[in-house]
Formats: C-alpha cells, sequence, structure tokens
C-alpha cells in the first residue's frame, strides 16, 4: 500500500464533506451493527446484573453461609454440635402440608423457623414491617394462599390439628429463592408448630434445614463442606453454600445466557456480511469520487483513510446506539424474567458488558468492510471509472485483512465465553453454514449457466442475471440462506417450547398428588375418594427417603463417601434420594435387562435400577446396592434395570426395591388421583384434609399453571432475543440487493431503452429472487432446525415437540416477505433516468 500524503485530519475534512448527514449510502453498516451491538449488550447487561446479585446476595438468597439438610429427621446432636462451632446456627423444617378453613382447603408449603431466622436478609410483611419468627400461634401467610382460603388478615385457619391465626401477608421471603420450586404457596410458623400439628410422625416425608453464619467471615465455605463430609460421610446431608446459593437459578442463567449470546454472536456474523455487501455499495457509488481523488494525486493510503473514517463514524454511531437502546431494553427483560431470577429493576449498566459488545461490534464492522474498502484503493483511476464494463477483480491481500479481523472475533468469543466447547461449536457451526451456502451459491450459478436458454425473454433474463460476470448470487445466496433460516429456527424453537407448555404435561399428569397417606389406613383412604368420586383412579406407593451408601459387587463394593467425583449423570448418588418398594412392575416403566420378582418374593433382598443411571455408576444386574434408611443401612442385590418415562408426573422412582428389603422401615405412602374426564368435587380437599390432618394435597393443575408461567417467561425471552436474528438475517438480504443496485441500474436502464416495461422488468425480478427463494427453502429449513434442535434438547434440554404446519406457515410467510423485501429494494431501479445512467458509464 502506498504511503498517505494526507493527515488524519485532512483526511477527516474531506470525508465529512462528503459524508451525509443522515448516512446515505451507510445505513445498512449502521443498522446491521445497531442490531447486533444492542442484541450483545442488553444480553451481556442482564446476565452479569443477574451473577453480580447471586454472588453479592448469596448469603441473603441462601439464609446463611451454609445450609445443611436432611429428610424425615432432624440433625443429630452431633451434627449440631459441628455446626454451632462454626457460627450462629438458626434450624427449621420445610414440608407440603394442607391449610383449611370450615369452607376450603389449599395446598401449602410450610416453613417452620426459630427465633433466629434469617440470619441475613430481611422478612418483609405487605404492610412495610420488617419482622422474623411469627408469635405462638400466628402464621405469616402468602397471598395467594389467602386467596385459596378466602380469608384475610386476622383470620384462623388449620393446619394438621393446629389452629392459626393470619398475623400479616408476606412480602419480600429473602431466602425464597433458594427454596426451589413450590408446590404452594408459603406459610411461615414457629419451628414447634409441625411437630404440635402432628405432621413429623415417623416416615412423614419433611426436610430439616440448619443454616449457619460464620463466625469467621473470611472462612472459605467450600473448606467447611468438605471437613462435614469427610465427618459424616454416610449421614445423607446435602450442603449448599453462599457461593452457590440457588444452582438452579445459576443453571437456568447459565443456560440463558449461552442462548443469548450465541443468539448476539449469530446476529453479529450475519449482519457482518451485510456490512460487507452495504460497504461495497457505498463504494461503488463513491467510485468516480475516488477514482476523481486518485487524478488529482491522492495516493491508496489517502482513499482508506477518507473512507475509513466515513465508515468509523457510521460503526461508531450504530455502536452507540446499540448501547444505548441495550440499556434500555434490559429492565423490559429484567420485568420479563421478574420472579425467576434475582435482578434489580430499573437501568442495569454494566461496564464489562458494554465493552465487549462495542468491541464486538467495531471488529465486525473492520472485518466484513475491509475487503470492499482495501480492493477499491488499490486499483488505478481508469479503473475505476471503467468498472462498470470491467468489473474490479479481487484483491487478496484485502481478503487477508478479513480473515483476520474474523479471527479476532472468534478469538474473543472463545475468551470470554463461559463455554468454550458452545461458543467453539457455534463458530464451527457458523463456519460450516456459511461454507455451505457459498457452495450453494457456486452450484447455482453453474446450473443456471448449464441450462437450455428458455423461449420466454424474462425466464432467460433471470436465469441469466444468476450467473453473468459480477452477478452477486453468492451474496443473495448467502442473505436468503440466513434469513430464511432465521425464520425457521424462531418458528421451531417457540413451537417446541409451547409443546412442552401444552402438550407432554397436561396430557398425562394425574389431578391430584397425596403426600403422607398412614400405611394402615390405606383402605380408608380409597373409600372416602370412591364415595366422592366412584370411577377416580387412585395409585398408592410406598415413599422413603434414603442415600447409596455403596455399589459394586459385594466382594469390592464402591463406599460412595470414597469417591472423589461423582461419576458423570449419576446424579442419584449425591444426598437422599426417594425410595419405594414394589411387587409389580411400576405403571410407565419397561424392563430392559432382567427379571422382575415374583409377588410373594421372600428371599434376597432385590433392587430395580434405571438402565440411564446403572450406565452411568457402571452397575450391573447381580451387584448390590447399600442404602441408609433413617440410619439404618440395607442392602440389596440389583436383580433388573427399567427405562422409565419420566415425563408421565407419575410415581418414577430410581430404586425400586422388593417389599422385604424396606417394608419394616416407618413410612408413609404416595397417592395420586386421576379423575374421570368432567368429573370434579370440590368439597375432596376439605373432607381429605379433615380425615387425614397429618397428609398433603398437591392440586396437579395449579402445579401446571406455575410451571406453564415459568415457561412462558423463558419463551417469550427467546422469542425476543431470536427475532434479532430475523432482523439480521432481513438486514442482510437489503444489504445484497444494495449492493447489486448500481449494476443493476445499468442493466434495467439498458432494458427500458431496448423496450422493456417495468412491469416486465419487476416480474423478470421476481422471477430471479423467487427461484433463489425456492431453491433455498430446503436448506434453510434444514439449517434453521438443527440449530433449533440443538437449542430446545442440548441448550434447554427440553423436549423436541415442533409444530411443523407452523413451522412451514413462518417459512412460507419468510419466502413471501423476503421476495417482497427484494421487489421492494428493486423499485428504484425503475426510477433510474436513462439519459444520466447512460451519462455516468
Amino acid at each position: 500500500m502506498s504511503e498517505a500524503t494526507l493527515s488524519w485530519s485532512a483526511a477527516w475534512r474531506i470525508a465529512r464533506r462528503d459524508l451525509n448527514a443522515r448516512f446515505r449510502g451507510l445505513r445498512l453498516l449502521l443498522v446491521c451493527i445497531f442490531l447486533g451491538t444492542a442484541a450483545l449488550a442488553a444480553i451481556g447487561s442482564l446476565t452479569a446484573a443477574i451473577e453480580r446479585e447471586l454472588s453479592d446476595r448469596g448469603q441473603e438468597l441462601l439464609g446463611g453461609d451454609l445450609e445443611v439438610e436432611v429428610w424425615q429427621r432432624p440433625l443429630n446432636d452431633e451434627e449440631m454440635q459441628a455446626l454451632e462451632a462454626l457460627g450462629r446456627v438458626s434450624s427449621g423444617t420445610r414440608m407440603q402440608a394442607m391449610a383449611t378453613t370450615d369452607e376450603g382447603a389449599a395446598p401449602i408449603e410450610l416453613k417452620a423457623i426459630d427465633d433466629q431466622w434469617p440470619l441475613y436478609g430481611v422478612l418483609a410483611l405487605a404492610d412495610g414491617r420488617k419482622v422474623g419468627a411469627p408469635a405462638p400461634g400466628d402464621a405469616w401467610v402468602a397471598q395467594g394462599a389467602l386467596d385459596r382460603l378466602g380469608i384475610g388478615v386476622g383470620d384462623t385457619f388449620r393446619v394438621g390439628t393446629v389452629d392459626l391465626t393470619v398475623a400479616g401477608v408476606i412480602g419480600n421471603e429473602p431466602d425464597r429463592l433458594s427454596e426451589g420450586f413450590q408446590l404452594g404457596p408459603t406459610v411461615i410458623v414457629r419451628d414447634e408448630v409441625p411437630a404440635r400439628a402432628g405432621l413429623l410422625a415417623p416416615g412423614s416425608l419433611y426436610e430439616s434445614k440448619v443454616r449457619v453464619a460464620f463466625d469467621n467471615p473470611s472462612q472459605d465455605p467450600s473448606e467447611v463442606e468438605e471437613a462435614l463430609e469427610e465427618q459424616f460421610p454416610e449421614a445423607g446431608l446435602d450442603t449448599r453454600t453462599r457461593d452457590r446459593a440457588s444452582p438452579g437459578a445459576d443453571r437456568f442463567v447459565r443456560q440463558m445466557s449461552d442462548f443469548l449470546t450465541l443468539v448476539g454472536l449469530a446476529a453479529l456474523v450475519i449482519a457482518g456480511i451485510g456490512i460487507g455487501g452495504g460497504v461495497a455499495s457505498y463504494l461503488e457509488a463513491r467510485r468516480n469520487s475516488i477514482a476523481t481523488l486518485k487524478v488529482l494525486g491522492a495516493k491508496s493510503g489517502d482513499i482508506v483513510r477518507i473512507y475509513s473514517l466515513q465508515i468509523a463514524a457510521a460503526a461508531a454511531v450504530g455502536t452507540i446506539a446499540g448501547l444505548l437502546v441495550g440499556i434500555a431494553v434490559t429492565p423490559v427483560l429484567a420485568v420479563a424474567l421478574e420472579g425467576l431470577l434475582p435482578v434489580e429493576r430499573g437501568v442495569v449498566i454494566e461496564v464489562g458488558p458494554l465493552v465487549l459488545a462495542a468491541t464486538y461490534g467495531l471488529l465486525v464492522a473492520f472485518a466484513f468492510a475491509a475487503t470492499p474498502l482495501l480492493r477499491a484503493r488499490s486499483f488505478p483511476a481508469m479503473a475505476l471509472m471503467r468498472a462498470r464494463v470491467a468489473p474490479l477483480g479481487r484483491d487478496k491481500r484485502a481478503l487477508a485483512w478479513t480473515l483476520a479481523g474474523i479471527g479476532a472475533i472468534c478469538a474473543l468469543a472463545l475468551l470470554t465465553t463461559a463455554d468454550v466447547r458452545l461458543s467453539a461449536g457455534f463458530l464451527i457451526g457458523a463456519a460450516f453454514a456459511l461454507a455451505l451456502l457459498a457452495a450453494i451459491g457456486f452450484a447455482i450459478r453453474d446450473l443456471a449457466k448449464r441450462m437450455p436458454r428458455s423461449s420466454n425473454p424474462l425466464l432467460r433474463n433471470a436465469l441469466a442475471n444468476l450467473h453473468r460476470p459480477g452477478a452477486p448470487t453468492g451474496a443473495l445466496v448467502t442473505a436468503l440462506g440466513f434469513g430464511l433460516a432465521s425464520f425457521v429456527l424462531l418458528a421451531a424453537v417457540q413451537s417446541s417450547i409451547n409443546g412442552n407448555i401444552q402438550q407432554t404435561v397436561p396430557r398425562e399428569a394425574p389431578d391430584y398428588f397425596v403426600l403422607d397417606v398412614p400405611v394402615n389406613r390405606e383402605g380408608e383412604f380409597r373409600e372416602l375418594v370412591a364415595e366422592k368420586l366412584p370411577e377416580a383412579d387412585i395409585r398408592t406407593v410406598p415413599t422413603l427417603r434414603g442415600a447409596v451408601l455403596a455399589y459394586g459387587p459385594r466382594e469390592n463394593m464402591q463406599r460412595v463417601s470414597e469417591l472423589e467425583e461423582i461419576p458423570q449423570n449419576a446424579w442419584a448418588l449425591r444426598g437422599e434420594r426417594g425410595l419405594t418398594y414394589a411387587d409389580e412392575l411400576p405403571v410407565g416403566n419397561v424392563l430392559t435387562e432382567g427379571e422382575w420378582w415374583p409377588a410373594d418374593h421372600d428371599g434376597e433382598p432385590l433392587v430395580s435400577l434405571d438402565a440411564d443411571f446403572a450406565a452411568a455408576a457402571d452397575i450391573a444386574i447381580g451387584d448390590y446396592l447399600t442404602v441408609g434408611v433413617l440410619g439404618v443401612e440395607r442392602t440389596a442385590r440389583v436383580a433388573n434395570l427399567r427405562r422409565i418415562d419420566w415425563e408421565s408426573m407419575g410415581f418414577n422412582y430410581v430404586f425400586v426395591f422388593s417389599r422385604n428389603a424396606l417394608a419394616d422401615a416407618p413410612h408413609n405412602l404416595a397417592a395420586t388421583i386421576e379423575l374421570a374426564p368432567g368429573a370434579e368435587d370440590r368439597t375432596l380437599l376439605r373432607d381429605l384434609v379433615r380425615a387425614f390432618p397429618s397428609s398433603s394435597v398437591i392440586e396437579v393443575g395449579e402445579v401446571l399453571k406455575e410451571a406453564r408461567t415459568i415457561l412462558e417467561q423463558v419463551s417469550l425471552a427467546t422469542l425476543a432475543a431470536a427475532s434479532v436474528a430475523v432482523l439480521a438475517g432481513l438486514a442482510v438480504l437489503l444489504g445484497a440487493i444494495a449492493a447489486a443496485r448500481a449494476s443493476r441500474i445499468y442493466d434495467t436502464v439498458i432494458l427500458r431503452v431496448l423496450g422493456a416495461s417495468r412491469k416486465q422488468v419487476l416480474l423478470m425480478q421476481l422471477l430471479e429472487y423467487g427461484l433463489l427463494a425456492l431453491l433455498l427453502a430446503g436448506v434453510a429449513l434444514g439449517l434453521g432446525t438443527l440449530l433449533a434442535w440443538v437449542i430446545v434438547t442440548q441448550l434447554f434440554t427440553f423436549d423436541w415437540l415442533p409444530n411443523w404446519g407452523e413451522i412451514f406457515a413462518v417459512l412460507g410467510f419468510g419466502l413471501t416477505l423476503v421476495v417482497g423485501f427484494a421487489l421492494a429494494g428493486s423499485l428504484p431501479l425503475l426510477r433510474a433516468k436513462p439519459n444520466r445512467a447512460l451519462r455516468e458509464l
């Protein structure tokens, strides 16, 4: 490159005079940079704000520096002493229960607390009071429970065998997020209430929770956690620390962040192609100006300085506008995800993500604008002036700058991602998609060239436009391919999430779950339900909790406490899990290996395992499994493996034992009640609770309503994010049309001079773009569906339930829209003045 003779200030004066105040000619670059930067700014700001909240409020969200949980028993004296040695301790219980009045009943989450709770944060009531544990006989109640029961502050209700008074409505529960998904609204009582209410009988399902606020704030929670695991390796204790106060929220944030970041990167990649086309179109329109500057003595370096300053100005405006919109959109996204994640309302400004978004935007502008800019500077004036009839060749040196810019973008993506494998896979996939579309573009040009000449002049010219010298077929194929794939992606993700919301769960779920039905009163329970609803289908199963202590061949069993890490996907080895026993193969399960034991089996205790878990833990038929149940070790031989239908929302257990393995342990029954179609009895809940005060009933419809609300929030976020990719695809299409407009003006003028009508010119354009769109529809369907499958099944771990009718309808709409955009972009060609266009040759 020849040395520049103009200073940067002189170059800017020339650039500023030539630069239109409304960025005419560079609007596409500005819009593309704006879309990608705004998406990444909003995504990064929201994610960083949520992660900061999870980190800064870890103690409040957890309720302590450390939390220890155990099922169906309180912590023993030795365990409590170990925790009390660390600092202040708050203990309580959490369980499902029923709240009743004379007129109604409602399932609740009963949370029993002591005077030390909360160790961190503040429990705020709806009336503004800051409180702790309620007085004896009182309760703090969530508004949802009051609405279900039809009562208010000062009224009384019953839990188990105890009457309680509503002393206040819960406004803000500090550790709510760490409690996980609820099966009913919260009711907070003093720690002695569950025992007085008869809810803590042997075998009852309840969770003891102890939180600790360290005396030494600098103490490492993870080290304390490891020490407790070593001290009590087989106690079945589940522990969490302030650093991972809400694993579910952490996982959700990570999944959403990964997905949204990929959408932002996709928008930038697609926009980059549009930037290249837009800059090429802009410089083509400035062809005579560049040639004139060269004739007047401007060096190649001067040309680069002048037009790079113009491009940089447009990129800077697009980047700043994108950052501002990203900041403005973040509160809207926060409101959409409210209740799922801890994020403060109002404007959120996170410097790191904003700088990263701006860097991405400017790098993309540099990478994709470099090739047309450097190509224009490297040709002599006469070549530039004759570019209409002798198109400029490719400049390999210019291409090197583009590759360097793309390399920098890839490096930045890999260095700043939380999941290198995911980002690397995306980048490889994007490169594959670009290569595929480039190959298809070449194939279409070759096919159009080889096809026999049509007798229809419009079709003949449309085909000629696909393969003639300088034809923008490659750019159009890329633009249409990405645009249509974006439509398919959006429809497939959205319809699959809706399918998970509306199809799988409601179709297979029972109407009620009932917990803690006494074993010796099963007949009475069945009679009561049958009296109310004779056609109801009732299933009962024994339910216990226990932790796996050892597994493997009898002579060489592996103690779980001695594992350095739990094998991948062997999640059931962590903490306590649900256990049951059965005489028959559970409904919805299929044997994959081995045989089921007879109903009257009285020999060696046996156990059946989920096949996926057994494979993950490397457990085979004939191995043994030892579990700890209420402090007693019980060992059984693995008799068979099962495949479980986890979507059935029935009773699904990883571990199912023979009756003689667990029947003598204290336990209760869990039951499902499935009503006949159209059957309903509003007094059933109330009568069940009156007859079985220690039992709790879960209305599946209410649970599904809450789950549906959560999934709809996720769906809304994915819809908003994926729309960015669609907009970027349309911007690329406009860029490809703009890049080809200069040469098309010449073609159109020649056709008009030769007698072609405006209608014929438009029909020729319609045939060209229509043929391309139809050829690319199948490719777009494949690409979009594949990306959607990865997002739905691998990122969100939902079921793949697309609505193909909806997908094809959206693809058809996309075809119509992109062809409409193409024709709209061609309308300025019809307004070109023949005499002016011919004089400019």
